[in-house]
């Protein structure tokens, strides 16, 4: 594959002209790597905050907007459904616009969704500017790692991806601590208005720091009818995915999705081959290594994500939690991510990705077991040391898997990389909870009757049962109004045992994925393109 000459925009208007970057020879701010990753962290923390932070908001919309849970659901459905679905398609835009360009009006339309959201007096208003949260979050992120590749040499690159990942793992993880602290002392509407200062900030480092640059045959169409059905069998399969714990796994509509979802990809797999540039060229897969990384990514997404979708829970519901407390619980896990991101590029770059990525996954998949052995009164210090294990784990696969994608792509397809990877950790993000909320729906309707009628309690009707097993899946204990007090503490032990039932086989399914992806961080190898955006340049 032959390496691309980068190429910056630099002039006004239809006259520009395009020159070779030479990164070591920005002057000033402008072009300048390290403030260009200082932007990009900047815009990209928004996108990854929001993926966790509205989750310790959702019970004040609920009640303030007198929505149902179902609504609340869509709170962050709607969100993650259009970022998963538009992010291959954002990166291909990036590749053919600039990344610049892409970037800074995903940061104006970001901020501008989060302010309109605060402003919201309905769940139905909420929920639409979410999803457009979600489209325009996904022009940020792909355009993010395009301009990193674009502006770091080799030498330096697995670095600013360390640091790239630690501000996203960190985001993540740190969305309930920064809820928290909202939620309780200011409003539910102060999670999403806390992004309109942030996106003026991007918007402004991005204007004056940000280059455009462009590889020499950097994509001049587009192949609409690929976009068409890249998008439909992204939505088909994010929809059964979303849908599948009310439908049922076994149902005919979450399997006619599926089925809808793999004829779309057969469909689009079969128009690449006959496009003449098309949205993602299949030879890009040739590539044993960027491959493995995007498997990589789905598998540790549906560790990570499903693991921590479970947690919040049991911080809060069982061991009766404030949201600021429950947050703090989670410091050890965003402190090791916050350390380990920069640390493991370093060790990345020395030793290649393959040990260290089957290394992180390894001590995932510890962390997951050891998440699987908590129960009701399980002290902070044990606690902590799962999550703790669990960023540690973490950190070095979101960096290298990251770098293995990106870096084993030619430059002109730098964005749709991005893309991919970002697409990936969306779906692993869907599947883990979707999966492991699926195991723990089922172990919680076998054992909870159960258990309900060993602890002497009255017998429920099929349809109390149902309900009282939807409350306990997240913890809560199924007590109606007027319940006698003998039995409130009678009906909290049995919900909570069940939950934490749940919980466990959950974890155990998640550290199993984790050790399957050991074997897959076996395949990968340091990225062959990574060098082709600003050369060796000496930073």
């Amino acid at each position: 594959m032959t390496s691309q000459t980068t190429l910056d925009k630099t002039g006004p208007g239809d006259g520009a002209s395009l020159t070779p970057s030479d990164p070591a020879s920005a002057q000033g701010l402008r072009g300048h790597p390290w403030f260009t990753l200082l932007t990009v962290a900047v815009g990209v923390m928004m996108v990854a905050l929001d993926g966790t932070i509205v989750a310790i908001a959702n019970p004040a919309i609920q009640k303030d907007l007198d929505a149902s849970f179902a609504d609340v659901q869509w709170i962050t459905n709607g969100y993650f459904l259009a970022l998963a679905v538009s992010l291959i398609t954002a990166g291909k835009l990036g590749d053919r616009f600039g990344h610049r360009q892409t970037f800074l009006i995903g940061v104006v339309g970001f901020a501008a969704a989060s302010g309109a959201i605060g402003l919201s007096s309905s769940i139905a208003a909420v929920v639409a500017f979410r999803v457009l949260q979600g489209l325009f979050g996904a022009l940020l992120m792909p355009a993010a790692l395009g301009l990193l590749r674009a502006t770091f040499p080799a030498e330096k690159l697995n670095m600013a991806i360390g640091i790239w990942g630690m501000v996203i793992g960190a985001s993540t993880a740190g969305g309930p601590i920064l809820g928290g602290v909202l939620v309780e002392n200011v409003s539910w509407q102060s999670v999403f208005f806390i992004n309109v200062p942030v996106g003026v900030l991007a918007l402004v480092l991005g204007v004056m720091i940000l280059l455009d640059h462009r590889a020499e045959n950097a994509p001049r169409s587009f192949d609409l009818l690929g976009i068409a059905l890249l998008s439909a069998a992204m939505f088909c399969l994010v929809w059964a995915l979303i849908k599948a714990p009310e439908w049922g796994w076994g149902a005919g509509q979450t399997w006619a999705f599926v089925g809808a979802s793999l004829l779309c990809f057969a469909l689009f797999a079969f128009w690449e081959t006959r496009v003449s540039e098309p949205l993602i060229p299949l030879t890009l897969f040739r590539s044993v290594a960027l491959s493995a990384g995007v498997v990589l990514m789905v598998l540790m997404a549906i560790a990570f994500m499903g693991g921590l979708f479970f947690v919040t829970f049991y911080l809060q519901n069982v061991h009766g939690m404030s949201p600021i407390d429950a947050g703090l619980h989670l410091l050890p896990l965003t402190g090791m991510m916050i350390v380990g991101s920069p640390l493991a590029g370093a060790l990345i770059t020395k030793l290649g990705p393959r040990v260290p990525l089957a290394g992180g996954m390894a001590v995932t998949a510890l962390a997951m077991y050891g998440m699987s052995t908590l129960e009701r009164d399980t002290g902070s210090g044990l606690m902590s040391l799962w999550f703790a294990l669990l960023g540690l784990g973490l950190a070095p696969v979101m960096v290298g898997a990251t770098e293995v994608i990106v870096g084993n792509a030619p430059m002109e397809l730098s964005g749709v990389a991005g893309g991919l990877q970002q697409a990936a950790m969306q779906i692993g993000g869907s599947l883990g909870t979707a999966v492991l909320g699926a195991v723990m729906a089922s172990k919680v309707d076998s054992d909870l009757g159960g258990n309900w009628t060993d602890a002497g309690l009255p017998r429920l009707t099929p349809d109390q049962l149902d309900q009282a097993s939807e409350a306990v899946q997240v913890g809560v204990p199924p007590i109606a109004p007027n319940t006698p007090e003998q039995l409130v503490g009678k009906i909290t032990d049995v919900a909570h045992d069940t939950f934490i039932s749940g919980m466990s086989l959950a974890s155990l399914v998640a550290a199993g994925v984790a050790g399957v992806a050991v074997l897959v961080a076996l395949l990968t190898k340091r990225g062959a393109n990574a060098g082709a955006g600003a050369g060796a340049a000496h930073i």
